[in-house]
């Protein structure tokens, strides 16, 4: 014990601006750990690493046990291969978000190939179809591309390169039909392919929540916002109700307004990257006064 204390006069005695800047970069590193690991299986598992490593510490400090700390010192190299097997799926994530940074392009790149008008008339059209399908509780995954490209899941569907209509949306998705099962992928205001398959979460959000109504299109909405930045729109078709799902992250229980202003707010109010994260989005769509829209309700 008195070895501990004297250890940490020693390095309060030697604390000085630099020793800040090293402490400051070090939570850095762990809270950004943290922040791509949120929402993960893998975050629990790293608590428990933390835990052990804690007690392990304070164990060797504390007691003089020279057979465990040889024991200790022998085994912590193997850990260092061993992270990257553990937590590959976690790591393989957050490269991916990484490298969303660098694609940068996609304002310059919409309004070269679609204008705003095109876009809104394409989000009422999807609007208006995702309400006619919560009344009757027909499932139904759309999946809107943003920055980065969705080329490998489209080429698992049935090309379309359709205009999105109300219609074709309630067509694709009516039960038994050979497109209803899978994804519809839109992109520059086109459905380019229907019965696209979707990668499922790996995260634990689902299994989170209370309820057991959402099934494997939820679990592939979540996968896709998840490896990219697209933003999948989810109908349950146990309970008809409208989800969103983007970055990870799922809103749900969306009325038709919400759905089209919390589309627009992505689309639009996020399109500048840097300007809004999804946390402040969430956060504006909550205080935004729903606009009544006559066709949706006729």
């Amino acid at each position: 014990m008195e070895d501990l204390i004297n250890n940490l006069l020693f390095i309060i005695q030697r604390f000085n601006w630099s020793s800040v800047l090293d402490i400051v970069l070090v939570t850095i590193v762990f809270a950004t750990l943290l922040f791509l690991l949120r929402d993960t299986e893998a975050l629990v598992l790293l608590r428990g690493v933390f835990l052990l490593v804690i007690l392990i510490t304070l164990l060797t400090s504390l007691v003089n046990l020279p057979a465990f700390t040889w024991l200790v010192n022998t085994l912590t190299p193997a850990l260092i291969f061993a992270i990257p097997v553990i937590f590959a799926p976690e790591i393989r994530r957050a490269l991916e978000r990484v490298g969303r940074i660098s694609d940068m392009d996609f304002l310059s790149r919409r309004n070269s190939r679609s204008t705003r008008e095109e876009t809104e008339a394409m989000l009422k059209a999807l609007t208006r179809a995702a309400g006619r399908l919560s009344e009757r509780r027909h499932g139904a995954l759309i999946v809107i591309q943003r920055r980065q490209y969705l080329t490998d899941y489209l080429k698992t569907g049935v090309p379309l390169n359709a205009e999105v209509t109300p219609e074709l949306l309630l067509q694709i998705f009516y039960p038994n039909t050979p497109l209803h099962d899978g994804a519809a992928i839109i992109m520059d205001n086109r459905v380019k392919s229907a019965s696209c398959v979707m990668p499922l979460s790996a995260s634990g959000v689902l299994n989170s929540l209370p309820e057991r109504t959402m099934g494997l299109r939820h679990r592939a909405a979540l996968g896709i916002s998840e490896v990219s930045d697209a933003i999948a729109v989810v109908v349950s078709e146990e309970t008809g109700s409208i989800s969103i799902a983007h970055d990870g992250r799922l809103i749900r229980r969306l009325d038709t307004d919400r759905l089209y202003n919390s589309l627009h707010a992505f689309l639009f109010n996020d399109a500048i990257p840097g300007k809004k994260n999804f946390l402040t989005t969430l956060k504006s769509l909550i205080k935004l006064k729903s606009k009544p829209n006559q066709e949706d309700k006729s």
